[in-house]
């Protein structure tokens, strides 16, 4: 089994920032890809942001120029800085990570942006 902890959300006004944390143990041998997803209340989980082990980073169009992923390979640890929110970027996010072929999910933390 993995485990995902994740830090960092809350309530920000527009224009705010958050940094989320997530850290990851278990059974890990190599995380291939560590990322963060979104969900909005009567909506699909979305990808907002991945970092593979190798650095390559994948953004959501939404979230380019405002959003930074970083990783911490040593500590299985991944960060997501988000600058310039929007409140439609409120919602649930979610920590994935892709290890030995299959993805696991955290329990979310919420992120809502006031208007």
């Amino acid at each position: 089994q993995v485990q995902l902890v994740e830090s960092g959300g809350g309530l920000v006004q527009a224009g705010g920032s958050l940094r989320l944390s997530c850290a990851a143990s278990g059974n890990i041998f190599i995380i291939n890809v560590m990322g963060w997803f979104r969900q909005a209340p009567g909506m699909q989980r979305d990808l907002v942001a991945s970092m593979t082990t190798g650095g390559s980073t994948n953004y959501a169009d939404s979230v380019k120029g405002r959003f930074t992923i970083s990783r911490d390979n040593a500590q299985n640890t991944v960060y997501l800085q988000m600058n310039s929110l929007k409140p439609e970027d409120t919602g649930v996010y979610y920590c994935n990570v892709v290890t030995r072929g299959r993805s696991y999910y955290g329990q979310g933390t919420q992120v809502t942006v006031s208007s």
